[in-house]
């Protein structure tokens, strides 16, 4: 009786704890791949987006000036593009984005708000900022005007 008694305060003062640890490092490890996962699917988007923009090469929408030349289609392409992208980033800015980030997540956010920037610095996707920006969500806005801004003061 007395074993059976000593084996359950080990249980309980070893065991439970270790279990507990168990669970809480297993709990971790899958909001981490969970997380990987996403940033996974959000950069593969990012990549089809790049194909899209790649097979549309007359709307020069990487081009570090404006072309004023596009025509009405063109425009109208363009505008959808941006729309993609801009939809892409808000997906990005949500899933990703917190205040308090540790560095794997600061690390992987980063990488967003790098191509973000570069492509605030674009002209013709700033440009058309203020009308892709309607409707998106109010923090989204906040957060890609002040890069917006600060892109242009550098």
């Amino acid at each position: 009786m007395e074993t059976w008694e000593l084996m359950g305060y080990v249980v309980t003062v070893i065991g439970l704890p270790l279990a507990i640890a168990v669970f809480l490092f297993e709990q971790r490890k899958e909001r981490e791949n969970e997380e990987e996962e996403v940033y996974q699917l959000l950069s593969d988007s990012y990549q089809d987006f790049l194909k899209v923009a790649l097979e549309n090469p007359d709307l020069r929408l990487f081009s570090d000036e404006v072309t004023p030349t596009l025509d009405e289609q063109q425009k109208e392409r363009q505008l959808i593009i941006f729309t993609m992208l801009v939809s892409l980033f808000e997906r990005a800015y949500l899933l990703l984005f917190e205040e308090d980030m540790s560095a794997k997540q600061a690390r992987r956010w980063n990488s967003w708000e790098d191509f973000i920037l570069e492509w605030c610095h674009n002209p013709h996707f700033r440009s058309r900022l203020p009308q892709l920006l309607r409707g998106e969500d109010p923090s989204f806005v906040r957060y890609i005007e002040q890069l917006a801004a600060s892109r242009r003061d550098t």
